[in-house]
This record gives structure tokens, C-alpha cells and sequence, in this order.
């Protein structure tokens, strides 16, 4: 777990709203943040709250095709790519969306963070793709990542934002974090001259970390 979270599902993930929402990561009624707590169940952000507002009675405990089984606000409508993440990956124990501004700024510009050039990122996340544009709230947000999940940690949605998962909820919200810090330092260092990746040799040094750590995804394309 995090510095400072408590151990309880729904207290933790009303901490991570905080976080998000002191970071600058969301504003107003923005992001989502799922867990999942079985098979098929769910613990899920409202729709319409502020996730740095959030009390623990606002979440709603959902199924894998979307209905309130528990709370008595209604999920946002953004569930929909939680979902499908679930559903294509077992191993995945929580998901976090949001607009950090400097990550979603890639996206806006259709720029995938798929060049190794921090060992953080190679490491932690490996390839962060760029999904293709799709109207938010609608089936066409699972269906654009659906063909991006099986072999990521996290994609940036075009024009949308960034949509992270992980084992657990620290795991997710770590690898938002690592995205919006890499993200700030590749603007910074376009200002000062241009970016130069890790040598081939030195990758694949990294890559038997990530196998030790046990983390997966696509690093195919960085190496």
C-alpha cells in the first residue's frame, strides 16, 4: 500500500481521488477509479463527484457488466473501460483514469510514449500506447484499447487522457504518476535539445529487472 492509506478498499480509493485531485491529475467531476474485490465485483468512483470530495458511502459496488449491486449513486459512465480491462486481464487488481495535464498533452498531440528514453518508465510500464480517438462515455473507449490491453500497463487515450492498471490500487496510481513525471521531463527536454534514448546494450540490462520484478508488458517496440 501507499504511505498513508488505510487498509480499507473504500478509504483508499477516496485517498487516491485526493491525490489525484491535489496533483492537478483531475479537475471538476473528472477520472474514474475502479477495484476490483472478486471475480465479479467491483468498488467504483461515482459519476458526478469530485474525486477529491469523495466519502467512502459515495462509492457503488458494481458487476462485470456494469449494474449496481451495492451503493446508491451511479457509476460513471467511463466504467465501461475499467470493464474491459478486467475482463482481459485476471491479474489486474485495480485501474485509474485521468487527464494529468502534461501525459494527456501526448495524447492530445497523438504522441504514444513508446521510446525508451527514462529506465523508470521501460521498467515499470515498458510501452505506453497511443489508443485511437473515440467518443468518451461510448462503446467505441473499450473498443479502442480492447486490442492494447493484453500486452500494456497503461495507453493514453487520444485526445482523452491516460488510463493506468496495476495488481493493485498503489501499483495503478503509481504508474499514473510515472506517465505525467516522464511526460513533464520529455516536454522539458525538447526545450533544451532533443531527447536521446537509452543505448540499445544498456535495454536489455533493464528488461532482466522488469523479468525479476515480475512486471509485464510490451517493451518490443522501445528495444
Amino acid at each position: 500500500m501507499l504511505n498513508g492509506m488505510s487498509g480499507s478498499i473504500k478509504e483508499d480509493i477516496c485517498e487516491i481521488g485526493r491525490r489525484m485531485y491535489a496533483s492537478g491529475f483531475v479537475a471538476a467531476n473528472d477520472g474514474n477509479i475502479s477495484v476490483r474485490v472478486s471475480d465479479n465485483q467491483f468498488v467504483v468512483t461515482p459519476t458526478l463527484v469530485s474525486k477529491g470530495f469523495m466519502v467512502p458511502n459515495m462509492l457503488i459496488t458494481v458487476d462485470l457488466d456494469g449494474h449496481v449491486v451495492e451503493g446508491s449513486f451511479k457509476p460513471s459512465s467511463e466504467l465501461k473501460m475499467h470493464l474491459a480491462v478486467y475482463r482481459a486481464r485476471p491479474d489486474v487488481g485495480a485501474v485509474v483514469h485521468a487527464h494529468p495535464p502534461a501525459a494527456t498533452g501526448f495524447a492530445v498531440a497523438g504522441k504514444a510514449l513508446d521510446r525508451p528514453y527514462m529506465p523508470e518508465l521501460f521498467v515499470n510500464l515498458g510501452v505506453v500506447p497511443l489508443a485511437p480517438y473515440a467518443t468518451p462515455s461510448t462503446e467505441e473507449v473499450p473498443r479502442s484499447i480492447e486490442g492494447l490491453i493484453a500486452e500494456h500497463n497503461a495507453v493514453l487515450l487520444a485526445n482523452h487522457g491516460v488510463l493506468a492498471w496495476g495488481r493493485d490500487l498503489a501499483e495503478a496510481y503509481s504508474r499514473l504518476e510515472t506517465i505525467e513525471l516522464y511526460a513533464k521531463i520529455l516536454i522539458s527536454s525538447f526545450a533544451v535539445g532533443e531527447p536521446q534514448p537509452i543505448p540499445d546494450n544498456k535495454l536489455r540490462a533493464l528488461a532482466q529487472i522488469r523479468e525479476a520484478l515480475g512486471v509485464k508488458g510490451d517493451i518490443s517496440t522501445a528495444m
